[in-house]
């Protein structure tokens, strides 16, 4: 029987999140379960209705997306994934949203099967990474806030083996596992297992964070492709 992944739409136009509902309840896995006006209502909503999945606007009135994000993956055991939603595809505060738990990040002009997609990608623990714009934006990311290697963060990066760090690069590089799998020649279940070890290690949720990790601690630079 297959899972149907439970969604909540937090937006302040009352017409993104209808066409978000009404596009995402036609998919037979999905189910929008709720829909916020604002980063708290999406707080309060997610206490109430545990979504799996919160498609959150960054740009909103009282509490933003950022901090609501925040808020929302913090906590010890938070088992919600987010997906910003921005209307540029090099909005600034994209990059905080990825430092603050963000699983990825969709642009509000997105086609229905992208949406789709992108829901089931971070539901199954996985970030969205693949796309250019994505690595793109993590590129930029780094050259605003980690000019300088970060000290502390670096120091973690000796607690991995000589493997891991190289698989954390590859992650970095928006590399899925099979890509990551196929360019070290060794099983998948072999990546996967080496991708828990190294969110374990360093204390990370998922791979978006692994990712932004990297960046920070001067182990991948922007031109990594």
């Amino acid at each position: 029987m297959t899972t149907t992944i439970r969604v909540l739409i937090a937006d302040d136009q009352m017409m993104v999140r209808q066409g978000f509902t009404v596009l995402l309840n036609t998919e037979p896995d999905i189910e929008v379960v709720g829909q916020a006006v604002d980063g708290a209502d999406a707080i309060a909503q997610v206490a109430e209705l545990a979504p799996d999945v919160v498609l959150m606007d960054i740009r909103m009135p009282g509490v933003g997306g950022i901090e609501a994000t925040r808020r929302l993956t913090e906590p010890v055991g938070a088992t919600v994934k987010v997906l910003v939603l921005t209307t540029f595809d090099l909005d600034e505060y994209v990059y905080e949203a990825l430092r603050a738990g963000a699983s990825g990040f969709l642009l509000k002009d997105a086609s229905a099967d992208e949406l789709a997609h992108a829901v089931r990608v971070v539901a199954a623990g996985d970030a969205l990474l693949a796309p250019n714009i994505t690595k793109r934006l993590i590129g930029e990311f780094s050259r605003v806030t980690a000019a300088a290697p970060r000290a502390p963060l670096r120091d973690r990066v000796g607690d991995l083996t000589e493997r891991e760090t190289e698989v954390l690069t590859l992650i970095a590089q928006g590399l899925s596992n099979a890509e990551i799998a196929a360019r070290l020649v060794v099983a998948e279940q072999t990546v996967k297992t080496h991708v828990s070890r190294i969110l374990f290690k360093l204390g990370l949720r998922d791979r978006t964070q692994a990712a932004v990790f990297a960046y920070e601690t001067g182990l991948v630079r922007p031109s990594a492709s």
